[in-house]
């Protein structure tokens, strides 16, 4: 291990750990060789899965620790007892410097309570959020807040729509992202005041930023936004509900397609587009969602993922630690303090005065 950048990597968390993780990194050792890694977790065992790794074993640092936080523990009782643990050696890595990114697919709300506990948030982020890639008819968008809090006020939002903004041009290289609110409509008097309030201080501000407006829940998976900006509730109740949906469709699918002999032979026909299909549909394609706003990159594994999938959350915390997303951030978070203090007063929407009926 020389100069190279250094991913640092929780070993023993998730479902299947430490088997898919070392899977998963050796896959990305052979992709991406400008990486360095920091292992962190039962030093036998993870030395054993690396000498099958001819990739990742030479460019991987092993840091033993016998301790390990388990799925099910509370957030707060993993922070209390945590320290020293895989999990906590991981963040920690990134705290001192060590690494560029860390990356766990471990308990969630220990990873966020941890997380926020050692790097802190950043100077003009009031709440941290969790962003995931979400697939579209155009490719993938960033959709934030996923669930790191359940609320959010109108400047919350705004600085969600900044930190989405970063995470699109880091991960999904897009260089000028369009940004879209969550709403119940298009229409600019519709949804609560806070998602109005968020509208108006964007448009208000000098903020680098192509904001579209108001966009609906069916706009999301057709791409209409690069970025999807909304609390952490509503991100939750959408993002568990789109997964539900994807999961029922490919069961219909299957089922229908061994439904009769005809059935199956179409099926055979249609194998290459089915598998294509099944790739769109993947998990796996959009695993590593990110703890934003805070003083370091941080990235959530599902926790059941298996190798490939691992593979692209070390890909997004690779991509996010080499870009220039921190600075990028306080860029814009300054911009929008400077935008809160001169702003005064309510700034009327466009349409403003129209009639109550008119927003129904």
């Amino acid at each position: 291990m020389g100069d190279s950048p250094v991913i640092s990597i929780d070993g023993m968390g998730g479902d299947n750990a430490p088997g898919v993780i070392l899977d998963g990194l050796e896959a990305f050792a052979r992709a991406r060789p400008e990486f360095d890694f920091l292992l962190h977790g039962d030093e036998s065992r993870l030395q054993a899965l690396l000498a099958n790794c001819p990739a990742a074993a030479p460019r991987t640092r092993v840091r033993h620790t016998d301790r390990a936080i388990s799925m099910d523990a509370k957030p707060a009782e993993a922070v209390r007892r945590g320290k020293g643990s895989s999990m906590w050696n991981a963040i920690e890595a990134v705290k001192q410097g060590e690494a560029v990114a860390a990356v766990s697919a471990g308990n969630t709300g220990a990873l966020m309570a941890m997380s926020k506990l050692i790097l802190r948030t950043m100077e003009g982020v009031h709440r941290p959020a969790l962003v995931g890639s979400w697939p579209t008819l155009t490719g993938a968008c960033a959709v934030l807040d996923l669930g790191a809090d359940i609320v959010a006020d109108a400047e919350q939002l705004v600085e969600f729509a900044i930190m989405g903004q970063a995470f699109a041009r880091a991960v999904h290289h897009k260089p000028n992202p369009t940004v879209g609110l969550l709403n119940i409509g298009s229409e600019e008097l519709k949804g609560h005041e806070e998602i109005r309030e968020a509208a108006r201080l964007i448009r208000a501000s000098s903020l680098d930023m192509k904001f579209h407006g108001f966009i609906e829940g069916n706009d999301i998976s057709f791409g209409v936004c690069d970025v999807v900006v909304t609390d952490g509730f509503t991100g939750n109740v959408a993002l568990k509900t789109a997964e539900g949906l994807a999961k029922m469709i490919s069961q219909l699918l299957k089922t229908t397609l061994v439904s009769s002999a005809r059935s199956k032979l179409g099926a055979a026909i249609a194998m290459p587009a089915l598998k294509k299909f099944g790739e769109r549909l993947d998990p796996g394609k959009a695993n590593g969602a990110v703890f934003l706003g805070l003083n370091g990159v941080v990235v959530k594994s599902h926790g059941g993922t298996d190798g490939p999938g691992f593979k692209t959350a070390i890909t997004v915390a690779a991509d996010m630690g080499s870009s220039r997303f921190m600075s990028e951030l306080s860029e814009q978070l300054c911009k929008l303090t400077s935008a809160v203090q001169t702003v005064s007063g309510p700034i009327e929407p466009a349409g403003a005065g129209a009639s109550e009926e008119t927003a129904k």
